[in-house]
Formats: C-alpha cells, structure tokens, sequence
C-alpha cells in the first residue's frame, strides 16, 4: 500500500531539510568566541568630561541667542569648575535675564547675584548626558566592528567611564587600536589665515587669536625636496560636520592616490551649497579630530559631496571610510588597558567538552531506547536531527560558539527528549485505558502537546532576558538554549510523530513500540 500524498510531501520536506543542512555544514565554518580561539581585549576610556564642557558651550551659544530675542545683551560668557557664568552687558536686567532662563531651560539651574548669573545643569541632565554619551560610544564602536565583519566581537560598558571591547581571532592589535580608539570626528571649516610655522602665524595676531579662531595642525608634505607642515587659522565654527555625513567610500585623488570620499544628507547639501557660493576663491579645511587633512580652494559651488585626501595607505583610506560611515564617537576615548589573549581553554579543554557531549548524547540515548523500545529508538534519530538543525541554524546566523554555548548544546541534548517523556507517557497511559496503538499515539500526542509547548515557551523567556541583559558568555549559552528550544518543539513533536506514524502499525508491533 503506497503513502498519501501529505506522507509524501512530509517526507519531501525533511528530505530536503536534510540536504540542505548537510549542504551548509560543509560550505560554513562556525564562528569561535574568543575563549575558544583567543583575540584581543581593549579597555577604553570615555572622556566625559569633555562632552559636558561642550555641551555648556553649546548652552551658551542658545542662551546668547535668546538673550538677543528678548533684547538683552550678553558682554561675556565663561565656563568655570562645571559652572558657566554670565555677564551682561546691562546689570539691570539680570533679574529679566534670570526669568528667561528659567523658563527656556528647566536642564539649568540658575543662581544670580547683583554683577553676574550662574547656571550648571541639574543633577538629572548630567546624568542623562553621561548615560546617553556611553550609550552612543557603545552603538557607535559595535557599528564600526560589524562593518569591519568581525560580528562575533564583544562591546559592552565596564563601570561608568569604560567600554569592553574584545574581537576573537584577531591579532592585529595596532590597527585594532586604530580603528577603535578614533574619534572620526570630521569638520570642514573656513580658513582664514595659513603659514609653514606656527610661529609665524601667531606673530600676526600680537594681541592673541580671536575668540571666534582656532589653529590647527596640518599634514606633513614634501616640498621643493623638504618636509614641511602647513599651520591653519580656521574659524571655530564648522560650516558642517560628520552628523551630516550620508555616505563615505574609498576612491584615487588626482594624482592616483588613496583617498576617501563623502557624500552628504538633503540638508547637509543645502547648507554645503550656500556656504561654498559665498566661499568661492577661499580655503576650506577638511579637519579629521582636530587636524587639517588638506585644504582644498572652492572653485564653485559645493553640494552634496566631497573628498578627503592625505597620505594614506589603501588599508587607511579603506578604514577611515568605514569609521567615517559608521559615525564619530560622541566623546574622545583612550586605551586603559590592552592585551592580546590565546584561547584561553585550549585543545585539551576543548577535547574533554566535546567528549562530555558525546557521553551524554550515548547515555540520553541508550535510557530512551532502554524506557521506551522502538519509541525511543526514533525519539534519538530526532534527537541527531535537533543538533544538527541547531548547528545549522548558529552557521546561518552566524552566532559565535563560546564554551558556554557548548555547555548550552550538550544541555539541549537533555532537554531535547524531555518533550518525548511526556509524549510517551500520555501514550501509555491510553494504551493502559484498553486504547489501540494507532488511536493511543494520536491522543498522545494531542494531550502531550500544550505541556510541551508552555514548559518550552517558559525557557524561551528565561533565555530571552539572558540574551537581552547578560554578557557575552551568557549570550552564547542563551542563544544555543533559545534555538534548540524552537527545535524541540519540531523534533519532538511533528517529526517524531511522522516518524512513528511509519514504524508503528498495528498490534503485532505493539510490545516493541513503547
């Protein structure tokens, strides 16, 4: 008697499950945490501090701005110990100037005496400030790595002021540390002055540089056979900057060399655009964390994109292009601490965990058959099929195997058959209750099934929150518990059910099916 058709289609479905998860383990390698195959490890500091200062520069740029709308002259603004303290112009309208702070900056609190006013901000800004600039150090650092492809890497913060950032199977802690440690801040500004020497320059402004200038640094270069470094005066205030970056791809300037180019947002373009038609003829300063990569003359009006050029190498240009794609980092970082670690556990480590996972495959294995007879015989033919769907799925997606992730594959092997224990006993106890095999399977299963689903769903929601709130040992045990926790309920039920639906017949088979 030949198969019905649904038979036929369920065998043609596992059919090619099969070969396509024996196609996948042999064309993909897993991906090794660093535990396992060693890498590095960099502790980073965040230079909080720094964004607070700014942000106070930031405050009394608005504050000056509103001071003007409500025709309140502000003589002087100045930062000092945390606190940034106002002068007016007119000493008389401090109490208006004090009103209007208060009610367009509830972040301030204001303190006023009869020459000056006080504002820092209140305890609650400050630590927004602080847990929103590690917040983006730590998106920002785990989007350069992911565009880099090391997705396996681990960033978490360590303390208040301090990242973690650990990349298995890389060695390269030089570049590493480059590409981490770089704020890609980018700024283009205008420049005003230029000289071969700072000093040089500075004997132009005797009486110091204006408040509204800065100086900067500029590359080395060859000329007329000598080394030289060109000085730049530029104004503080950038015409725009990398938050208004859209894109950034490697490319050859003029003369062949690596460079990068940068293309900007809709409103990063009209802004560009206006600024260089009123530039034309000038110098505009492509600044990099506070230094002038080169200083091109706009010749015509500027848009939508631009290029950086300097003495790069293609691995540089191809790493500030990434890092410049990913964002800057809100904050300069420094490196703490750095070391390159071997596998920590090593072969033999390794060896004695594979060995636990096949003794305990064997033992699951040989009680299931011992208990359960033909039943349990095809319970660990599904059992192989689990682990193999759950190697497949940490190759599809990429999940990094760690230690614990093993520990969390070998528990699987246990929690695999927990859902055929509780199918095969609803099955004995209808066979008890006078019930033929074919009817006892059917009803087992239905009754066996909504155990089986909430006792699964209960430790999806334990592996769930590891994965959400644990660190990357933790991740890796909960992402092997989650997946083979889905393909329990597969094995368990639909397959082993299929399975049992063509050993099983009638009662001839009886004393052998369970």
């Amino acid at each position: 008697m030949g198969l019905k058709v649904d038979a036929k289609i369920k065998l043609l479905v596992i059919f090619l499950v099969l070969v396509g998860s024996i196609y996948i383990m042999m064309t993909k390698t897993p991906k090794l945490g660093l535990d396992l195959q060693g890498g590095i490890s960099i502790t980073l500091k965040v230079d909080i501090d720094k964004v607070i200062k700014d942000q106070y520069l930031n405050v009394a740029k608005d504050i000056e701005k509103k001071f003007k709308e409500n025709n309140i002259e502000l003589l002087s603004s100045k930062l000092e110990n945390d606190t940034l303290k106002l002068i007016l112009l007119d000493p008389t309208k401090i109490d208006k100037a004090v009103e209007v702070l208060k009610k367009e900056f509830p972040q301030l609190v204001v303190e006023s005496s009869q020459d000056s006013i006080t504002v820092r901000f209140t305890d609650w800004e400050l630590n927004r400030i602080k847990t929103q600039t590690m917040k983006q150090a730590v998106e920002t650092l785990r989007n350069r790595i992911d565009q880099f492809g090391t997705l396996s890497a681990n960033i978490a913060q360590k303390g208040k002021d301090r990242i973690l950032v650990e990349i298995p199977g890389v060695i390269d802690i030089e570049r590493a540390k480059a590409i981490i440690g770089k704020t890609a801040q980018l700024e283009l500004k205008e420049v005003v002055d230029s000289a071969y020497s700072k000093e040089e320059l500075l004997k132009k402004y005797p009486n110091g540089i204006p408040d509204d200038l800065e100086l900067l640094e500029g590359q080395e270069e060859v000329v007329n056979g000598q080394t030289v470094k060109e000085w730049f005066l530029v104004k503080k205030t950038p015409v725009i900057t990398g938050a208004m970056l859209k894109d950034a791809r490697t490319a050859l300037d003029q003369g062949g060399n690596p460079a990068v180019n940068f293309e900007l947002t809709s409103e990063g373009a009209e802004i560009f655009g206006e600024a260089t038609q009123k530039m034309i003829g000038k110098r505009l300063a492509i600044v990099l964390d506070g230094k002038v990569m080169s200083a091109p003359v706009i010749r015509s009006r500027i848009t939508s994109s631009g290029q950086i050029t300097g003495r790069f190498s293609t691995e540089e240009a191809n790493d500030l292009a990434v890092i410049l794609r990913a964002g800057a980092l809100p904050a300069p970082v420094s490196i703490v601490e750095e070391s390159v670690i071997g596998p920590t556990l090593g072969k033999e480590s390794i060896d004695k965990t594979l060995m636990a996972g096949i003794v305990s495959f064997t033992l699951v294995g040989l009680f299931m058959i011992y208990r359960y007879a033909l039943s349990g015989f095809v319970a660990v033919i599904a059992l192989v099929f689990n682990l193999m769907l759950l190697w497949v799925a940490m190759l599809l997606f990429d999940i990094t195997l760690t230690l614990p992730g093993i520990a969390g594959i070998i528990l699987n092997i246990g929690m695999g058959v927990d859902g055929n224990v509780v199918i095969f006993e609803r099955i004995k106890e209808e066979l008890h209750q006078g019930k033929t095999l074919r009817v006892s399977l059917e009803e087992g299963f239905k009754k066996g099934f909504q155990a089986i689903f909430d006792s699964h769903v209960t430790v999806i929601i334990a592996a769930l929150a590891l994965l959400e709130f644990g660190n990357a040992p933790l991740k890796g045990f909960a992402a092997t518990l989650s997946i083979g926790t889905f393909i329990n309920l597969f094995t368990a039920v639909f397959l082993t059910k299929m399975m049992l639906d063509f050993t099983i017949g009638g009662k001839k088979y009886l004393k052998y099916a369970i």
